[in-house]
């Protein structure tokens, strides 16, 4: 049984830093592109950056280059996401997924973990 779960998630003030993980279980993590997505109330889920599975590669939505960083861990089977210079506009529910593409929609991930919460104080 697949299983991601998030944690790192919080209540911060504008302009503070926050990094998330993901710890993944049953499945051969080195296989998939793992990615984060976000959903902020009365809004679609929307991506927000993904790495491939050696790390080699790593893509980002405009609202966050330069202000969040994806990596991961393959001896760990965790990927993060640092997140500094946080916005109001951050503040959302986080999902990690994996998928066997490397793509950034989320039709294409395969699993999703329940997400963490992250509210961002202006």
């Amino acid at each position: 049984q697949v299983q991601l779960v998030e944690s790192g998630g919080g209540l911060v003030q504008a302009g503070g830093s926050l990094r998330l993980s993901c710890a993944a279980s049953g499945l051969t993590f080195v296989s998939y592109a793992m990615a984060w997505f976000r959903q902020a109330p009365g809004k679609e889920r929307e991506f927000v950056a993904a790495i491939q599975w050696n790390g080699s590669n790593a893509y980002y939505a405009d609202s966050v280059k330069g202000r969040f960083t994806i990596s991961r861990d393959n001896a760990k089977n965790t990927v993060y996401l640092q997140m500094n210079s946080l916005k109001s506009e951050d503040t959302a529910r986080y999902y990690c997924a994996a998928s066997r593409l490397w793509t950034v929609r989320a039709f294409d991930y395969n699993y999703w973990g329940q997400g963490t919460q992250v509210t961002v104080s202006s």
